[in-house]
């Protein structure tokens, strides 16, 4: 499996949890350093340096497992950034542009790729309780979930007919440092949320929640399972 951002916060854990399943894990990202320190951790992690917010990246990524692991099986589309921010900051745009390319295109584009492989059976999409509910000062990050969310949805129905599983991984706020050092100190530990996920795989959901993203999860799926089901039958 590759794991997008799995050298670090959730996609670390996800990676040491599927390890200790007995699966081959390949894990990817921009900084090289924090890449070898989850390999010293455990030996047996696959690493590839790749920034997700370029395009010709993420095509040589691809082409690099299909050539060397063309039996890849799931695919983890967890990197994501979050910018505390203004829109009345002078880097505002700069900012978010960056966001969106990693948070939105990147899953787009790579699931767009990943698909190609015959032995490709599940996507993971790693999006958030802020999908449900915003919080300002974090509003493009949110916006981005909200989007993956949707479009999970979507790719869930679309790739049914291929036997192609995808699973919506539905994080509260959790102790990492996503949005900077020390801000979500206060939260849940990384490995609690893991640990109870890994239950839910077990029982076959497709979508994990964990703490306050379940209720909000379910809210969401009450308001509309009867429209999308209308609109996708």
């Amino acid at each position: 499996m590759l794991i997008t951002g799995g050298a670090s916060g959730i996609g670390l854990g996800l990676t040491e949890r599927f390890i200790r399943e007995g699966n081959a894990v390949i894990i990817c990202g921009r900084r090289e350093s924090v890449l070898k320190e989850a390999a010293a951790r455990f030996p047996s992690v696959i690493t590839r340096v790749c920034d997700l917010s370029r395009e010709e990246e993420r095509i040589e990524l691809y082409s690099w497992v299909a050539n060397n692991h063309p039996d890849l099986n799931v695919l983890v589309n967890n990197a994501g950034i979050q910018n505390w921010m203004n829109i009345s900051d002078n880097d505002f745009y700069e900012r978010a542009d960056e966001e969106i390319a990693v948070n939105i295109a990147a899953p787009i584009h790579l699931t767009n790729l990943f698909v190609n492989l015959q032995s490709l059976e599940v996507v993971m999409n790693v999006t958030s309780g802020l999908a449900f509910v915003p919080l300002s000062k974090v509003p493009v990050y949110c916006a981005t979930k909200a989007f993956l969310r949707s479009f999970t949805l979507s790719l869930r129905h679309l790739l049914k007919p291929r036997g192609i599983e995808v699973i919506e991984i539905i994080p509260p706020a959790l102790n990492t440092d996503l949005g900077g050092k020390g801000i979500h100190d206060g939260h849940p530990a990384v490995r609690e949320f893991v640990e109870s996920i890994f239950e839910q795989l077990k029982e076959g959901k497709l979508e994990l929640t964990f703490g306050t993203s379940e209720s909000r999860a379910r809210t969401n799926n009450e308001g509309i399972a009867e429209y999308f089901n209308r609109l996708n039958p």
